[in-house]
């Protein structure tokens, strides 16, 4: 068909030039002719464009792509847009921008269809201009510049890989993207691990996650989700879906590295080390790491910013909860109580805390209320925004005690926290004492 239609454009492009100089020549003296004829010769060439071949964007001659073998494309940092036809804003350590790369590398489409320009030319990712483009300041981002598009600018790394995929589905491969495997991994994937893969590197200050209050209950989860995916695997071939890679392989690789290079460090002390992948998926990973250029190029471009900026420049992991902050005081008689190891008079209990009548009671009630997990937690002295669920949940375990009669309250209770040795604290564990039973005195302190 390519040849056919070339032949074609040859054959009726000689015929139109015969034409062009006999129009020109006869029109000559009328310049009102002259114009109708141009305007003729114009819609006559559009018409013989629409039979160059097109099923190869990568093959037009002096056209840059994203071909392995090339200058790969590059993150620009001048003030100037691109005139190509797409323009995808994205920068090396986003892992769901690096879905869309693999697609533009295994595509080899050329750079004046898709230009990848980090936010950071606009602003930056909370930037007035960028905000326009993606709504929740998020990568990656696609702005539609080709004429005829209803739609300006896609957000969302799902949306922008499939309109790649439909854009500039005469490129190879074809990525599968009605493969029901596939599909299943990527929704997997975006519903259940993307929201709370923030767990292996945000602050505490950005916590919650997803569904998830803490650092460690995210964790699990990630962990667990990464299991799930494993049982949607096939079989055969190095990639998710068999011998012939997919969406799935794009949507996951990228946070795969990140899976493998952070996981290790919330490892507990004297835990082995082990592989922090499920093991077909682990296996998955690193053939395809080895064996696939494009999957070994994201790679590098991703860990070159983990490791040498996040890790060896800003120290991202020092400060994080359970990687490079971890609860190391001792044991304490509680965590004795919780494991059952000491008997107590309990009360009230659920996953997350235990209360228990004081075996020395200040008052006719008097009721210990504790974490189960101490995470950290000697004393409120050590609480930060890692701890605000449990912390909630302890004073509402202690309002619902204080106004259980069966246990000897009446009306109202002391809710009180002793923090540290000058606050006269004896358990090395955080604690909340609820005292009632009749009216106490006054003073405090």
């Amino acid at each position: 068909n390519k040849k056919i239609a070339s032949h074609k454009k040859k054959s009726i492009s000689s015929e139109l030039h015969g034409h062009h100089q006999h129009l020109i020549h006869a029109s000559s003296s009328d310049p009102i002719m002259l114009k109708f004829s141009i305007l003729i010769l114009f819609a006559a060439y559009t018409i013989v464009e629409s039979f160059a071949p097109q099923s190869s964007l990568a093959a037009i001659p002096g056209k840059t792509s994203h071909n392995l073998s090339k200058t790969p494309p590059t993150m620009m940092s001048n003030d100037s847009l691109s005139n190509s036809q797409h323009i995808l804003f994205d920068m090396p350590v986003s892992n769901n921008g690096a879905r869309c790369r693999i697609i533009l590398y295994k595509k080899e489409i050329p750079t004046d269809q898709v230009e990848i320009i980090s936010p950071t030319v606009i602003g930056g990712l909370k930037s007035d201009a960028y905000l326009q483009r993606s709504p929740q300041g998020l990568m990656p981002c696609l702005s539609i510049q080709k004429p005829g598009s209803d739609m300006n600018h896609l957000a969302e790394s799902d949306t922008i890989a499939r309109y790649l995929l439909s854009e500039y589905s005469d490129l190879s491969p074809s990525f599968q993207p009605e493969n029901p495997r596939s599909n299943q991994i990527c929704r997997w994937h975006d519903v259940y691990l993307t929201p709370i893969q923030g767990c292996l590197y945000k602050p505490a200050s950005r916590l919650p996650v997803g569904d998830y209050a803490d650092r460690k209950s995210a964790l699990k989860a990630f962990r667990k989700n990464l299991e799930i995916i494993e049982g949607f695997m096939s079989d055969d071939g190095v990639y998710l879906c068999g011998k012939e890679v997919s969406l799935a392989d794009a949507t996951l690789f990228p946070t795969a590295i990140f899976s493998n290079f952070m996981l290790p460090k919330f490892n507990s002390d004297g835990e082995e080390v082990s592989d922090p992948l499920p093991p077909k998926l682990s296996k998955w990973f690193h053939e395809l790491r080895a064996s696939d250029p494009v999957f070994t190029k994201v790679y590098d471009e991703i860990m070159e910013v983990l490791v040498h900026s996040w890790e060896e420049k800003n120290h991202r992991w020092d400060s994080i909860w359970l990687a490079g902050q971890r609860d190391t005081a001792p044991a304490t008689i509680f965590d004795k109580i919780i494991a059952g190891e000491i008997p107590a008079t309990i009360v009230k209990e659920d996953e997350h805390i235990l209360a228990f009548k004081d075996i020395n009671p200040m008052a006719p009630a008097h009721i210990l209320v504790i974490p189960k997990d101490r995470n950290g937690l000697t004393n409120l002295r050590q609480a930060s925004l890692e701890h605000t669920d449990i912390l909630g949940r302890l004073l509402v375990a202690a309002g619902e005690i204080a106004k259980d009669e069966s246990l000897g309250f009446g009306d109202g209770a002391r809710i009180v926290v002793n923090d540290g040795p000058d606050g006269r604290q004896e358990v090395m564990h955080l604690h909340v004492h609820v005292l009632g039973g009749r009216k106490l005195e006054g003073k405090l302190g």
